[in-house]
Parts: structure tokens; sequence; C-alpha cells
């Protein structure tokens, strides 16, 4: 698999994790002026750096799904991320949205989408097609939690979050795989001293900095913790949200991230972590693609071992709920909705998992329902970490709006170099939620 081709299959979800300009209700909300005509195609609106989505649609159109297709033919589009959320806008506005399409750069696109009544519920549309078990149980628990309780989204992927290791230079300085945040601190002091990065992380685009700040919280208050905030119930000023900034603070005050880490960008992190650098590594699952290629991987696969994010003592969560996201959801408009459509949905669901596993190596949200051989034993062990997982929680930008996500990622690198405070970071974050 070619870097490009890596690098696309990995760019959506994580941009699905910034936010993005909300979609208007009133555009959302507007009349067509008479009843949609019946689909001709099954048409299908894609992000443009996205293929991996398209390319298991197009195997299903010509194999699982081959008389699905011929009563209603794939029909795929494509449209550039950055503005993919505006174009989206004026479909909704026109009546004239596909049949399936990626739900936008962030939940609130398809939240302010299914307030105006162009979403097909889901979840009431697969339990019609007894098919209420496709989608997995820890896709659905971050799914629940990214829309408020509802299903109306389609998990094509589905990535768990953590902390993946060096074994062989964990080993080499007697770490044990640690449990507890202060055997990872411990961990990451044997590992500098040892001249060894102890983590890396690309500071550049922030994200995976503040992902570490989410999982203290959800550690430390709990799975809602940052519910709690959006519904008004706590503040990131508050002293416990701020504990979480001042812990992941305190790593970069160590020097744990290496030098210059608000210089690291994606790929210079994870070839920091490949090449032996780095002992440890936050990341999602998406990352596989990267490890499982020996061009990339100098440390060899059977080097790297995963850990969930560490347990805090006396805290409310637990390391057995996963941080995930289900990579670029996709929905269905309520509008073109209707029986092909439904068979279409009905194979998707007990075609989708297997299919996108067996020939993208793309772990979805979706039931694996025939068995795929010769997984890597890396994605075989990350589906098994899934398999035994029924919570989830999110990541710290999730639930924000798009002006406090950027300014969160924007002031990762400043918090753990120390040219912010944590109290300066979360006043910030919070100014802008409110």
């Amino acid at each position: 698999m070619t870097t490009a081709r890596i690098r696309a299959r990995r760019l959506a979800p994580l941009i699905a994790g910034v936010g993005a300009t909300a979609l208007l209700l009133t555009a959302c909300s507007g009349d067509s002026g008479g009843e949609t005509a019946a689909p001709t195609d099954f048409t299908y609106l894609s992000f443009a750096e996205n293929t991996s989505i398209q390319d298991t649609l197009t195997s299903l159109s010509t194999g699982s799904c081959s008389a699905e297709n011929e009563a209603l033919p794939l029909d795929i589009t494509t449209q550039p991320q950055a503005s993919y959320d505006q174009q989206l806008q004026l479909l909704a506005g026109q009546n004239a949205l596909p049949v399936l399409f990626a739900s936008g750069n962030s939940p609130q696109v398809a939240k302010d989408l299914n307030d105006g009544g162009k979403l097909v519920d889901v979840d009431a549309a697969l339990e019609e097609l007894d098919q209420s078990n496709a989608i997995i149980p820890a896709a659905r628990s971050t799914i629940e939690a990214l829309y408020g309780g509802d299903v109306y989204v389609l998990p094509t992927e589905f990535n768990v979050e953590g902390i993946w290791y060096n074994k062989q230079l964990f080993a080499e300085n007697g770490i044990e795989e640690p449990t507890t945040w202060d055997e990872l601190t411990d961990a990451a002091a044997k590992l500098s001293a040892a001249g060894v990065t102890a983590f890396s992380a690309d500071g550049q685009d922030g994200w995976p900095l503040t992902r570490l700040v989410g999982n203290y919280l959800f550690r430390t208050i709990g799975p809602d913790a940052l519910q709690k905030v959006i519904d008004g119930e706590a503040s990131l000023t508050d002293p416990e949200y701020v504990e979480a900034a001042a812990a992941v603070a305190d790593l970069g005050k160590e020097g744990y991230f290496g030098p210059s880490v608000g210089s690291i960008d994606y790929m210079t992190a994870v070839n920091q972590f490949l090449t032996g650098e780095a002992g440890m590594f936050y990341m999602g699952s998406w990352i596989l693609a990267n490890f499982n290629d020996p061009e990339q991987n100098k440390i060899g696969a059977e080097n790297i071992g995963f850990m969930p994010f560490p347990h805090v003592e006396g805290g409310e969560g637990s390391r057995d709920q996963l941080a995930a996201n289900v990579g670029v959801p996709l929905a269905l408009s309520e509008a073109s909705y209707g029986g092909d459509v439904s068979a279409w949905l009905g194979c998707f669901a007990e075609n989708f998992g297997s299919t996108s596993l067996g020939e993208q190596g793309v772990i979805t949200g979706f039931a694996v329902n025939e068995p795929v051989e010769d997984l890597p034993p890396l994605t075989q062990a990350v589906q098994e970490k899934i398999d035994a997982t029924t919570q989830s929680v999110l990541w710290f930008e999730a639930l924000f709006n798009a002006k406090a996500a950027t300014t969160s990622q924007t002031n990762a690198s400043q918090l753990v170099t120390g040219a912010i405070s944590p109290e300066e970071f979360m006043e910030m974050v919070q100014a802008d939620l409110e």
C-alpha cells in the first residue's frame, strides 16, 4: 500500500475530530415544494480524500450486493473535505441530498440535519430489517455519545485509541506495561533516563496532545466528564478539570515529549516511533496501516504493544472504557429512503464489516459476519480488544464547537512547553465554548 493511500485513509477520521462550521437549521429545513421522486441510483457523496469507503462500496456492488446494485446502481461522487460541509448545506437546503453521504466534519453537522428531518433513523431502519445487532456494542456506545443517545449514522470505521509501546525498549529498561498513571510516568522517566524520547507526539497539529487531556478527564471524573461541560454542569476551569491539563503539562515539563514538540508533524511522529526513537505513541487504530507496512515499520510489528489509557488513582473512570471514534460516519437521506435503498442498507449491514476488514484492512463498527483469514497479528489483537469492549469514551474536542476545538488544538503545544499555564489553556477553551 502506498504512503499516499495510507495518508488518505487516516486523514478523514483525524479531521473529523477537529470540528467544522455547523449547518444552518434554516438551510436544513428548506421545503422542496413537493414530494421527492424515488431515486434511480444509489448515490453516494464522499470526502475526496477518503478512498477506503468508496472501494468497499464498489466491491459490495459487484459482489455481495450485486442484486441490490442491479436494482439501484451505485453512483459515487466526491467533494474535497475542506468544502464538504458547505456543499452538504447547499444540498440540504435544496432538498437534494444524495441517498448516502458522509455526515460531515463534526457531529454537529449531522445533528443539524437530523433536527431538520433530513436523516433516516438508522436504528429503527435496522430493526425493521432484523439487523439490530449489525452495529457492535462499542461502536453503538460511541455513536450514542456523539449524537445525544440517537443512532442515525453508520460506523464505517471503529478506531480505538490508546498508547502503543515499543516492547523491546520496555524490556531493555525493565518496564512492565503500565496500568496506572503513576506507572506510566515512571516508565516515561526510565525511558528518558536511557536517552529515549518517552512519547512521540504530533505537537504541530495538537490533537494528539489534547487526546491525553481528555483521557485523563475520563479516568478521573468519568465517561461523562465533557458532557457535563457541554450541559453547563461543570466548567473546564474547575480545579478537577485543570488537573488534567496540568498532568499533561507536567509530561512536557519533564521533557518526555522530546525537544521542539511543537514542530513535530503527524508523519514525523509516526516515524519517530517506528524507527525506535520513542518508546510510546498515543494514537488511534487507524495507525495499523502504517504499523503493518514493513517499509515504514523498522522496529517490527512483533515489537509493538497496545495499552488502554491508564487508570488514575481515585478516579471514576475505567481502563475498560476505550477512547474511540467511528471514522467517517455515513447518513441516509430520509427523502429518498424506500424499498430499494432499504435493501442496500440490509446488504450493507450484513457485509460491510467483513468486506472492509478483508479487503481494506479497516476495522469498522459493523459485526464481522464472515471470518477474515490471515489478519496481521496487531490488527487481530485490536479486533479482540474491540470485541471485548462494551462502553467507549470520546476525545477532548468531540462535543466542542469549531472555535473551541481550534483553540484547544492550536494551543496544545504551548501547554506542554510551558508557554501557557494549564489554567490559561482551559480558560481559553472554555471561553470559546461559551
